[in-house]
């Protein structure tokens, strides 16, 4: 099989010829149909966050189907021990013996993939591959993330990319007031916001016209977390849904005060997923989408990282 792999951290990805993977028991073989671009590759990819595994394929946000044509998405989160504490409390996503897919298990930026069965997910047939891609990270964490905003109505989101653009939706659908944050001086991604329902869109370093009763961090600029308290109304929360965040400076404890709060995201469950696709399909999200072919996965990455597409890139084998 052809497949864009990751040899060694800070490396272009190189597309190669590999041996055909087999399942192991409990596994499925999966034709890759499509494969959802994060920015945790990017992370990946650029020694951000650690390849436990080299080398190896990079993509987690996966569409395949069996040999006998089952459709399934494969997730981030690829196996956990089933049996710790946190397994065992409704909180597999924190796991620490977690493996995740594209990090530690080779992932879709490949024509044949192997999965977990117990951690693939039934798509929906109302969403092709191209759009059921990017549900599986962007549009999961986000998900969770959102979860953790409680009832707040005047929502903020910070770093207006694939997770941001699909949460929109989803928060507009709910009856919330969405305040869309991108780069400075960034036009064309504040009208795209605007477009997607967002009541207001600024830079980052603008205020609101109101004050926040939560905010979401999809960005992984650790500035941004001072500069989202002090948009907040008191006792409002900041959620940073990343999994890598430069480092977050210091500020002052007025920013904190009137019980405002900071929350972080790590990875998802098979029951946020489970939620998550069957709203998707009754907002609908529609996932705006840019398609690479195979041998341009790190074209896409670099993409990614300049900020030249709106939504989402989707590797198509």
């Amino acid at each position: 099989m052809r497949a864009a792999v990751l040899e060694a951290p800070g490396m272009p990805l190189r597309t190669a010829t590999l041996p055909d993977p087999e399942p192991a028991p409990g596994q499925v073989l999966l034709r890759v149909g499509a494969c959802g671009v994060c920015r945790t590759d990017l992370h990946l990819r650029d020694a951000e966050i650690e390849a436990t595994k080299l080398p190896v394929v990079l993509g987690h946000q996966i569409v395949g189907r069996t040999p006998d044509g089952e459709r399934f998405g494969v997730p981030w989160l690829g196996w956990t021990d089933g049996d710790c504490v946190y397994c065992t409390s409704g909180r597999e996503n924190l796991c620490p013996r977690a493996r995740f897919t594209g990090r530690d298990i080779d992932g879709g930026f490949a024509e044949l993939t192997v999965a977990d069965r117990r951690f693939c997910l039934k798509l929906p047939d109302e969403l092709s591959d191209q759009e059921a891609a990017p549900l599986l990270c962007g549009g999961l964490i986000g998900y969770r993330a959102l979860t953790f905003t409680g009832d707040a109505r005047r929502l903020g989101l910070y770093g207006f990319g694939s997770s941001a653009h699909m949460i929109c939706q989803v928060a507009v659908f709910q009856g919330r007031e969405v305040y869309a944050f991108t780069r400075p001086g960034d036009g064309r991604t504040q009208r795209f916001a605007l477009k997607l329902g967002a009541s207001w869109a600024g830079g980052s370093d603008e205020a609101p016209p109101e004050p926040l009763d939560a905010a979401i961090i999809f960005a992984s600029a650790g500035q941004l977390v001072p500069l989202a308290l002090q948009a907040l109304a008191p006792g409002g929360t900041v959620v940073c849904a990343g999994i890598h965040m430069s480092d977050i400076p210091s500020f002052p404890y007025e920013y904190l005060w009137h019980e405002r709060s900071v929350q972080s995201v790590a990875n998802l469950t098979r029951r946020d997923a489970e939620e998550f696709l069957a709203l998707a399909v009754r907002v609908p999200v529609r996932a705006t989408v840019a398609t690479y072919a195979l041998d341009r996965a790190e074209d896409a990455l670099v993409d990614l990282r300049a900020g030249r597409f709106e939504g989402t890139a989707v590797i198509v084998p």
